[in-house]
Parts: structure tokens; C-alpha cells; sequence
């Protein structure tokens, strides 16, 4: 949602549905927790901005970015909620294990999202270096866990 070429405005995040009668489940990496812990902040921040109540967002941690698959799976199989959002971040190293995680984990939410009846909202930063991970998680580009709550509910409501 945000680029280069648009963030996501205050006029936008107002037409936001209200969340107060919503549940979230939230997993989180480990790994990279500099970045992940802000994507952390922005996204359960968005989300009690727009009326979640705290007892009803759900925070899991797993190691890495690859168990993130697992545990949304989990998520969706445990049930009460309304949309799952993952968060994670892979910066590229000097070996192919970037590429095989980072499609691995794209791979295996589109699969949830296509087999689940419940929205797992992708917020995984695939970046090259970790100023490029902190411009997007709070930087000069916003917080990408804020937009995925705004996802989250948007497709909560669907």
C-alpha cells in the first residue's frame, strides 16, 4: 500500500471499518525483531485505533520468518478469529536462502488465504538491506503493520 508513488492518507485510514466487534490474530518473527517488533507496534496500534479491543488481538511469536506459514495455519484451525496477519522480515544476504524463504512464505499464505475461511494478510518485508526493512517499518515509508490491520480489517468485513 505504500510506495513510492502513495502512502496511505488520513482520508483513507478515516473510511476504515469499525473493528470493535473484531477478533485478530497476530504471528510474528522473531527474527529481524528491530524491524518486526515496530511492524508489531503499527499494526495492533492501527487496530485498536479503529476499535479493536486489546483482549481481542492475539499476538504469537514464532522463530523465523518460514514458521510464520505454521502458525497462521494454526491460527486458522483454533478459530474466534476474524483475520490473521502475519509479520516478518528477510533481508537479503550474500546466499540464495533469501529467495527460497521469501517464496517459500508467499507461497504458503497465498495457499492459507485460498484454503482457509479466514483472511491471513501477508505482511512479510522481503528487503536488500535493513535500512530499506526500517523505512518500511515506521521510516520514510510508513509502517507496513499498519496497513496490514487496515487490510485485516477491510477484509474482515468482506
Amino acid at each position: 500500500m505504500a510506495t513510492a508513488l502513495h502512502r496511505i492518507t488520513e482520508a483513507e485510514m478515516s473510511k476504515i471499518p469499525d473493528a470493535s466487534n473484531m477478533c485478530f490474530g497476530i504471528v510474528v518473527s522473531e527474527w529481524n525483531s528491530m524491524v518486526t517488533n515496530a511492524l508489531l507496534d503499527g499494526a495492533v496500534s492501527t487496530l485498536e485505533k479503529h476499535g479493536a479491543l486489546p483482549e481481542n488481538i492475539h499476538v504469537k511469536t514464532v522463530p523465523g520468518s518460514f514458521e510464520l506459514i505454521y502458525g497462521a495455519h494454526q491460527m486458522t484451525l483454533n478459530g474466534g478469529y476474524d483475520a490473521i496477519i502475519i509479520l516478518g522480515s528477510v533481508i537479503r544476504g550474500e546466499t540464495p536462502h533469501f529467495d527460497y524463504i521469501c517464496q517459500g512464505v508467499t507461497y504458503g499464505i497465498a495457499r492459507l488465504n485460498a484454503k482457509s475461511e479466514i483472511p491471513v494478510v501477508y505482511g512479510l518485508l522481503t528487503t536488500d538491506t535493513l535500512e530499506q526493512a526500517m523505512d518500511r517499518a515506521g521510516g520514510k515509508w510508513g509502517n507496513k503493520g499498519d496497513e496490514c490491520a487496515v487490510v485485516a480489517i477491510k477484509m474482515a468485513k468482506f
